[in-house]
Order: structure tokens, then sequence, then C-alpha cells
């Protein structure tokens, strides 16, 4: 451990991670509660998620003006160039958060936790870092997101590769040029996608290794000229509202109907208006039962399947970017949105291998080997495998229980915590965007809002009650968790192998990792929860 930082820093409330929870939570506590808050980030600056992601084509797929912070001293001072906007823009926009909250002043960059455990005596948490730092904070709040930790399949020769090599959620901030060269995009995901619509249109032969097709949606991009953008902040609060009463936080009302409330054709021209449209809507769904009803997804899914083949020329590559029996469920992994992505398969020197039959085994000093023994030859790798989603980054900071068992020794057979927020044994810890909760399933900054405010309220509620911890009821964890399984028995989820279900991380349990149920529902189980049952839900010291 590195030396030179002997004090130890005392604190109110420690805050894990500079995105969107981490500031929302850090302006709730220090700016309406008057607590010493302080947000520490292993990055050099702001943005969390928006700070990582530098690799091509990186953008939200969640629209603005609503992917935002909802904090009218923000938006009123701030125009989106984009429906859509892409990384380098949040990244002006978190510089203009920082002016209207600062933010930065309460910040230490560059360290990265490494041990934490609660102290009963003292009610405080002892947090120390990989830099030698020492913090003791009466309330922890590890705010690192759902997708932190990356996930890189074990393959043989993987550090011999002689040309560039990069993971998508550590690529350099400097621009990789990929003009004349040959290039390789192993994974399909959100982040396969998005760099995969970019090194196509330069890269002089670009091969793509998918192991599963991606039901992308038509993203329904817009770029906005001045009087868009007035239009937009003219309607900002009015759009934030709309989408605090909705499903998934976006401002589109949820569907009311069935599948089988509507005729063929009433279903056939909603289906065909919302891929038109684009954006979510034919994820967010033309009928209420898409994810829980196999007649209703299927008919999505062909419908997809009819309007994506369209699109692709070559007859192999069509029936595997979109085949005519799905492989899963639609929906139940997440849908990219995309533009122009199935065009790139048009061109001759952008070519498809398919991983699923042959498996990537092997990486050589010049290129990748599969399971027939080919080999193909590039300059350039772009490792889009994803993430440990949800339980990955926060069974690596070396959290430790009431009785110094690891968090994630804790979860190795599976996810147990009250709201998604809390966990049994570890007093004073709230955990925003994370699992058990609606975290992916939700428009982020919507959802985020909301958990910074029930930290706030519930640490404001400890207050004016003298309560020193406050540690959810296992038996009421165990009734949460219990909720999150029977109704993921009751849809889809579980035919397919996603990160939604922790299936893509060899060894990790297989079980729905977020709560389905919708962010009103939520919303409404956490305020019930610190009015008359609190004494019940938590185990409370004075």
């Amino acid at each position: 451990m590195a030396r030179g930082h002997e004090d130890v820093l005392e604190l109110d409330a420690l805050v894990v991670g500079a995105g969107f929870s981490g500031i929302y939570t850090l302006h709730r506590l220090r700016n309406e509660l008057g607590l010493n808050v302080k947000i520490i980030d292993a990055g050099s600056n702001l943005g969390g998620t928006w700070h990582w992601n530098t690799y091509p084509g990186a953008r939200v797929d969640c629209p603005a003006p609503t992917y935002a912070f909802g904090i009218e001293e923000i938006w009123k001072t701030w125009k989106w160039s984009q429906r859509y906007p892409a990384q380098k823009e949040f990244e002006a926009y978190f510089d203009h958060v920082d002016k209207v909250l600062s933010v930065r002043k309460d910040c230490i960059f560059n360290s990265r936790v490494v041990s934490a455990s609660f102290d009963p005596e003292t009610a405080k948490w002892a947090i120390e870092t990989h830099d030698g730092r020492k913090i003791k904070t009466q309330y922890f709040v590890p705010a690192v997101g759902f997708a932190a930790k990356q996930h890189i399949p074990e393959w043989k020769g993987l550090e011999s590769f002689q040309g560039v090599i990069h993971h998508s959620s550590l690529w350099p901030r400097e621009h990789v040029d990929v003009r004349g060269k040959r290039v390789a995009v192993i994974g399909t995901g959100s982040t396969g996608v998005q760099i995969i619509q970019e090194w196509a249109k330069e890269a002089a032969e670009t091969t793509v290794f998918q192991r599963t097709p991606n039901f992308c949606l038509p993203m329904d991009q817009e770029t906005f000229d001045e009087a868009s953008q007035d239009a937009m902040l003219a309607d900002t609060e009015a759009e934030f509202a709309r989408c605090q009463t909705t499903v998934q936080g976006l401002s589109r009302p949820s569907p009311t109907k069935s599948y089988s409330e509507m005729s063929a054709e009433e279903c056939d021209q909603i289906l065909n208006e919302y891929y038109d449209k684009g954006g979510f809507r034919l994820w967010s769904g033309a009928y209420n039962d898409l994810l829980v009803n196999p007649e209703a997804n299927r008919a999505t899914y062909d419908l997809w399947a009819k309007r994506t083949r369209a699109r692709i020329d070559d007859p192999v590559k069509r029936d595997l970017l979109a085949p005519l029996e799905p492989p899963h469920p639609f929906g139940t992994k997440r849908p990219s949105l995309e533009q122009g992505y199935f065009e790139q398969f048009n061109k001759p020197n952008v070519h498809l291998v398919d991983t699923n039959t042959h498996p990537v085994i092997e990486i050589t000093p010049s290129g990748i080997v599969t399971s027939d023994n080919k080999t193909y030859e590039v300059d350039i790798i772009a490792i889009a495998t994803g993430f440990d989603a949800g339980t990955g980054s926060l069974s690596t900071m070396g959290i430790r229980d009431l009785q110094g068992v690891d968090l994630g020794e804790r979860w190795r057979e599976g996810v147990t915590t009250f709201l998604g927020l809390t966990v049994p044994g570890f007093p004073n810890m709230f955990l925003p965007y994370s699992v058990q909760a609606p975290t992916p399933f939700s428009n982020g900054p919507i959802f985020i809002e909301h958990q910074a405010n029930f930290i706030r309220d519930i640490i404001k509620k400890m207050k004016a009650e003298g309560l020193r911890t406050i540690d959810p009821q296992p038996a009421a964890a165990q009734a949460w968790r219990d909720q999150i399984v029977a109704v993921s028995k009751m849809t889809l989820f579980p035919q397919a192998k996603s990160w939604y279900m922790g299936a893509n991380i060899p060894g990790k349990p297989v079980e729905l990792l977020y709560f389905i149920a919708g962010v009103p529902t939520y919303r409404a189980a956490c305020e019930d929860s610190i009015g008359e049952k609190f004494q019940e839900l938590f185990i409370c010291q004075k």
C-alpha cells in the first residue's frame, strides 16, 4: 500500500463513485442535510460511466432531456445538441454540473477503496484505499453502478497479441485510428454494436465475432437546432414529471392492453409503428404482457426479425443477425439502439463469425483463432465482452460485514438485499443503482434521483430519532429476495443467458439480479419502509 496519507479523514458520509448516483447522493446529503461528505473515485474526473467509456460511438440510449439531473439549477442552464448525446457531450455536461453544484471540491480522484469494515463500538465505517488513505465515516455509500467491473474470457495467448488491443471499458482517451487497418470486434452487446458502427465506416476490413445476435432497434436520433432546444427547455419540467409516473422512468406511457385484447391487425399496425419510430418503443411494448406471455413475445420478435432481415443482403449474415427462430425471448436481453448497424454488414469488407458454433479459443501474436482452427489475422482488437454486472465491482472492494465476511462471499450463493439498497450485516451502508432494484430497466438518472432521496430521508429520520445505526432485518431482506425470485419465475427472463440473470459470468449464481415490477412500485415500497413499518424492517440502535 502506498504511503503519504497518515491522517485519518473523518466524515459523516463517504460516497464511492463520481457518476450520477454519487453526485446526486453528495448533493442530497451535503447541500440538503449539511453533512460532511466526500466522493472517492478511481477515475480522474467526474462522470462515472461517462468518464470511463471513451470507446468509439459511445452514447446514451435514453433520450434527452431526462437522461440528466432533475435539479432545476442544472437543466435550466443546459441545452442538449442531440436526442441521444455522445460521450464527449457528457464530459461537457458534467463540467456544467460541477459549475452549478461545486462537486469537484469534495472529490478525491485516482483513489480506489480496497477495504471497508464497520466498527459497532464507534458506529463508523473504517475505509482504506489502495494509495494509503484511511477514512472513518458514519454512512458508507458505494455508488459504483451496475457495470463497473469488466469481464474478459480466459483466452489462451491474450497477452501475446502484437497489435493494438483494448477492452471497451478501459479504452484509451486518445483516438484509435483504424483507417487502412484490419480490425476485429469480439462481442455484440451495446458497446460492441456502437464500436462496429464506427469502425466499419473506416477500417480496411472489419471482422465481428458474434455469439448471440443483438435484437437492435433503430435509434430515433435527432440533432437539435436552436428552436428545438428552446422548445425542449420549455417542456423539460413537465417531461421530468411525466417520467416519474411510468414503469421505466421514460416519458412515454406504459401499455395498458394485453396481447389477447388486440386484434391481429391492430397488433401489426402498432408494432410496425413502434419499429419505425425507433428508440425503446418496441421493447417498452405494444402490450403489457410482452415479457410474460410467450405468444405475445413471439409476435414482437417476428415483426422485429421481418423488418431487420429486410435490411440485410447476404442470406448467411441475415440468418445469423436476425434468425427466423429467436435464440431467446425478445427483450430478455437488453436491445441496443443502432444507427445503420445492420447495413454495415452489407459491405464486402465486413465479416461475421459465429462464435456460438465456433468460439474463440486463442489469441495469437497476429490474430484470433476459433475452434474450427481458423485464424483471423488482424491489426486491432476491441474486446466488448461486457461486465460482471451488479455484483462484480461491489465484490472486489473488500467490504466486510459485522462478522468480517466479505460481501462477495456473502453473495456467493445468491444476492440478498433489502430494497436493493441495504444489506443485512452492513449497517449504515447504502447501494444506489445496484442489484435487486429496477436499475437496468429504468431511465438511470430518474431512478437514481429517487434512491438518493430515499438515502437522504432515511438518514434524516435517523437523526430525528437519535439513531446511530440501522441495519435491515434479515427477514425483510429474505422477503425482498423471495419477491424478486417469485416475479422472475412468472416471466420469460430465465429463458435467456443474460447479464440480467448473471449468466454471462462462469460460476456466478444464475438468478434475476434486478427488480422488474417498475419504478413506481419500487418507489412505493421504499416509501412504505420508512413509514409505520420502519421499526419492523430495520434493526435500529441509538
